[in-house]
């Protein structure tokens, strides 16, 4: 298992009517911090994903990131703060933002995938 990338979804439900303040948030403070783990390798692929219709069957989460780590290390050994720190140095406005991005969410959890092989 050691050097595979590893899948990892991440699953929000936002409380109704906050659905794009959340992913505003997400973009400006989030999203930079995880693509610059791009670059230092840690991460190798950010998705991310909305359902395209309302109410479209079983409604447990209306946000998903799938990161896509190098491997179980990159996946224990996190950076966020440290890069956070650089890229936001007004770092009373980021945490308030963060802050507020996360009271946007009813539940949250990760999912570290498997995946099966059919052949």
């Amino acid at each position: 298992m050691a050097g595979k990338p590893i899948e990892v979804a991440y699953y929000y439900r936002i409380k109704w009517g906050h659905h794009e303040e959340f992913i505003e948030l997400f973009k400006k403070n989030h999203y930079p911090v995880l693509k610059a783990q791009i670059d230092t390798g840690r991460i190798l692929e950010i998705r991310t994903y909305a359902p395209k219709f309302h109410g479209d069957g079983r409604s447990d989460w209306n946000f998903l990131s799938v990161l896509v780590f190098r491997d179980w290390e990159a996946l224990a050994t996190s950076t966020d703060k440290e890069i956070a720190k650089r890229l936001y140095p007004d770092q009373e406005t980021f945490l308030r933002e963060e802050q507020r991005r996360f009271q946007l969410v009813e539940a949250h959890w990760d999912v570290p995938l498997k995946e099966i092989a059919m052949e």
